[in-house]
């Protein structure tokens, strides 16, 4: 008999992973679910933290492929009218980028001619409202403007102590302006050939798995564009609700807070917080507690008529998710990328986790479809001799 490397015979090396099993199965199913839960969330943990880590490596190019996405899907409609009218890709690509570019210059130059005298009224006006909201907060709460105060000058401080480096600043536009840049030739190259690389990526497929990445891609794409496009929508609405608002109930400087509001409608839930708060600062200083507090009813009235019935019908139910995602997604994307980050957060989530469930369904039915397995036949047995 060969004995094993360990000093033990064949016979007697399984008993070890038997023992181990019998061990492993002795213990209360709690704890070996909390054992392999906590190890599956160890492994995802550590796979986040990487991706997030590699992710703030390359900041600049991540931006800008998510923003050359997001512009992609809101503007393949366009570029598929002008396919239709017989233009080659090339040709229709680019009008697209050039009619993407004239909108954008010109609502940036629109924008600013009727705003830019009004950005520093907006600066004085916010000022007030804190002021008042100060002076409120003094009388109906038991603060005392000493500790108030000092939870200001601290906050000041704080603010106050960080240095503006000229060379990281120079270097941060500089990176903005080169992220910008790429997004626009990503956007060029991806508007003319993108059909046709994702189905070179497809054609290196084979069996069920090539079925799956095409319905998970189908989906991902559907899901990115309706929701670029349903955000435009909403946050354009949203600031013509707000903006009529303001101006019925003659508040100053409506233009530039719809505009506030329009930017903000982008980043779900915090966006449109803080730019109705902004809207109530001003109405507070302008106009006083009366004004304020109508102008809070319009704004929450606004939101609410956006939320519970043009969001579904806009976003439609596949695009829509929980508010708790939202909050932990937009919060992510900012302490990753900053404001960027909170404006793609939310997209990439919603693709995410349509493009999870596509393939989960997908897997399913592709397992519903495969014939079962038979057992094997037992061999058939002998009478016994008499």
């Amino acid at each position: 008999m060969v004995a094993a490397r360990d000093g033990r015979t064949p016979e007697e090396t399984p008993e070890r992973g038997t023992g181990l099993r019998q061990s492993w199965e002795a213990l209360p199913w709690l704890v070996r679910s909390a054992v392999v839960w906590s190890a599956c969330l160890v492994v995802i943990a550590a796979g986040l933290y990487l991706l997030a880590r590699i992710t703030m490596l390359v900041t600049p190019l991540a931006i800008a492929v998510a923003a050359t996405l997001f512009l992609a899907a809101l503007l393949d409609p366009v570029q598929l009218a002008l396919r239709r009218l017989r233009l080659p890709p090339a040709p229709a690509a680019l009008l697209t980028v050039l009619l993407l570019l004239g909108i954008l210059g010109g609502v940036g130059v629109l924008v600013w001619n009727l705003t830019a005298n009004q950005f520093s009224e907006l600066a004085d006006e916010l000022s007030q409202g804190l002021a008042r909201t100060r002076d409120l907060i003094t009388s109906t709460l038991p603060v005392t403007d000493a500790q108030l105060d000092g939870l200001l000058n601290q906050l000041r401080q704080t603010v106050t102590e960080q240095e503006v480096d000229p060379v990281s600043s120079a270097r941060t536009v500089t990176e903005v302006f080169g992220s910008a840049l790429l997004a626009l030739v990503l956007l060029f190259f991806l508007l003319k050939d993108g059909r046709s690389m994702w189905h070179w990526t497809l054609s290196r497929m084979t069996g069920p798995n090539r079925e799956i990445a095409t319905e998970a891609g189908r989906v991902g794409w559907r899901t990115l564009g309706s929701y670029s496009r349903g955000t435009m929508l909403i946050a354009a609405i949203d600031a013509i609700g707000i903006g009529l608002a303001l101006v019925l109930l003659g508040v100053p400087l409506a233009l530039p807070l719809a505009l506030i509001t329009f930017i903000g409608g982008f980043v779900p839930i915090i966006g449109a917080t803080v730019a109705g708060a902004v809207a109530v600062l001003v109405a507070l200083a302008a106009d006083g507690p009366t004004t304020a507090l109508l102008t809070l009813a319009a704004v929450i009235a606004v939101q609410q008529i956006e939320g519970n019935l043009l969001e579904p019908l806009v976003m439609k139910r596949q695009v829509r998710l929980h508010p708790v995602v939202i909050l932990v997604a937009v919060t992510a994307g900012a302490l990753i990328a900053g404001i960027a980050g909170a404006f793609v957060a939310v997209p990439i989530a919603a693709v995410a986790w349509r493009v999870i469930d596509s393939v989960q369904r997908q897997r399913q039915a592709v397992a519903a479809a495969s014939p079962p397995a038979t057992p094997p036949e037992e061999p058939p047995t002998s009478d016994p001799a008499p």
